[in-house]
């Protein structure tokens, strides 16, 4: 009996019969040649069927498939350049071929150009297309890499909670619900603070899940859930966190660019711009990117452009700020030491200089920006909890947090990566949301 093999092995079966599994992708035919184009979930393969080598029933029922039915192919392995595919330049001759289900012929996804619109409302549809299902494959294989790195280099993955009761960086942001008797509860921003507890018993973790902002930001970088990595260290001042965040970042276009070269050939990524991808990174100054930032408003002439440049020292960044910083470099660029003001209050302020915190974020080239955000933490529990005073934040919630830094207190970092930013990055794709299986936007909860 021919053996069950995924596309993504069928270059070791040359010459031999094997079953194939899957879904019909598309179809073509004329005269006595049919070609499907099978999908099996590993892999995207043509098949060729010959009228002549085939019984007449067989051959008139794969030339009238509808588009995701469902079969059973049995047939040969040959190479061939030309035959398309993920990962491509091989086809199975079919000799036998068995229906599971004939499919509706109303598949509302044909292979066509659909507005983004109907295709997020077609989403549990949509996925099944080669570009969405590539892009989908990198964002395995991000999350896999990910958490390779950080279990060979010595840190323990924790659990945190996803329901908290105070918000991580202010309460104006939030996902609020009753909590039975206990009053509000709040979806998780993050699972930092928690890490922070962790640290204290396991020197260095991370936490890896799903994470709520009820921000109404609408751009392309932006999604109401998201996956982070939050990786915390003790130990670890800002200089030392850079490296970490190097070495994993490092790690993972490697990763990529080796399990994942069909798909971001069929996506037409520039393999070349990730290649340039290697430690060490880049590192910049707030105050010299301010700098060059003013700089630039103050020399354009083009007042539209001039309008989005507009820069003084003291504000946020931008897209637009971020991505004329990237500019300056071929791979990504830390900035650090950020204005307090427009941080979170559990970042150390800078010595001599209160005004800024050890703060940084990691910028990635080609417009994508900031693709991971994390800082050196207070060690101080007067300093964190006069910060907490200033900010308006409830004392009470945070009682547990301040005790961290009464028993056995040392410089600790950590950071956040957004799984989504980098799988866009990495895909060379327009928009976040296309880089997680179902988006949740402002505007979209369904499917």
């Amino acid at each position: 009996m021919p053996s069950h093999v995924s596309v993504s092995n069928i270059s070791n079966y040359v010459g031999q019969d094997i079953i194939l599994k899957g879904w019909v992708y598309n179809r073509t035919h004329k005269g006595k040649l049919a070609f499907l184009l099978v999908r099996d979930g590993s892999g995207f393969v043509q098949c060729v069927a010959f009228k002549g080598d085939l019984q007449p029933e067989t051959f008139d029922r794969i030339t009238h498939l509808p588009q995701e039915s469902s079969v059973i192919i049995t047939g040969s392995v040959r190479e061939d350049q030309r035959a398309p595919g993920i990962p491509g330049g091989y086809e199975v001759g079919i000799k036998d071929l068995q229906i599971v289900q004939a499919a509706d012929l109303d598949y509302p996804m044909a292979l066509k150009d659909h507005g983004p619109d109907f295709a997020l409302d077609h989403r549990h549809l949509w996925i099944r297309m080669q570009s969405q299902w590539a892009i989908l494959r990198v964002r395995a294989v991000v999350m896999a890499a990910t958490r390779q790195w950080l279990d060979e280099n010595g840190f323990v993955e924790m659990s945190t909670p996803i329901l908290t009761p105070a918000a991580a960086e202010g309460t104006t942001t939030l996902f609020e619900t009753e909590y039975f008797d206990e009053g509000k509860a709040y979806l998780a921003q993050t699972g930092q603070l928690y890490n922070e507890a962790n640290i204290f018993a396991f020197g260095k973790v991370y936490c890896f899940g799903p994470t709520f902002r009820a921000e109404k930001s609408k751009t392309r970088r932006h999604l109401t859930e998201f996956w982070m990595l939050e990786p915390e260290i003790a130990f670890c001042d800002l200089d030392q966190l850079m490296d970490v965040e190097e070495g994993l970042i490092t790690f993972i276009a490697q990763t990529v660019l080796e399990k994942c070269a069909a798909e971001l050939k069929f996506l037409g990524r520039d393999a070349v711009k990730l290649e340039n991808i290697s430690a060490p990174f880049p590192r910049m100054s707030y105050d010299d990117a301010a700098k060059h930032l003013i700089d630039l408003y103050e020399k354009e002439t083009d007042p539209e452009r001039k309008e989005l440049l507009k820069f003084e020292w003291g504000m946020d960044f931008g897209a637009p700020h971020e991505t004329e910083i990237t500019k300056l470099y071929d791979k990504p660029v830390f900035v650090y030491g950020y204005p307090s003001a427009v941080k979170a209050f559990y970042m150390e302020p800078w010595p001599g200089r209160p005004e800024v915190c050890k703060s940084v974020d990691l910028l990635a080239p080609e417009g994508y920006g900031e693709i991971c955000g994390g800082s050196e933490r207070m060690s101080d529990p007067e300093k964190l909890l006069a910060r907490i005073h200033k900010e308006g934040l409830p004392e009470e919630a945070y009682k547990w947090y301040l005790e961290l830094r009464k028993y056995g207190s040392v410089a600790h970092s950590g950071f956040g990566m957004g799984v989504e930013r980098v799988v866009a990055w990495m895909c060379g794709i327009e928009h976040v949301r296309e880089a997680i299986p179902f988006p949740r936007t402002i505007k979209r909860i369904y499917p």
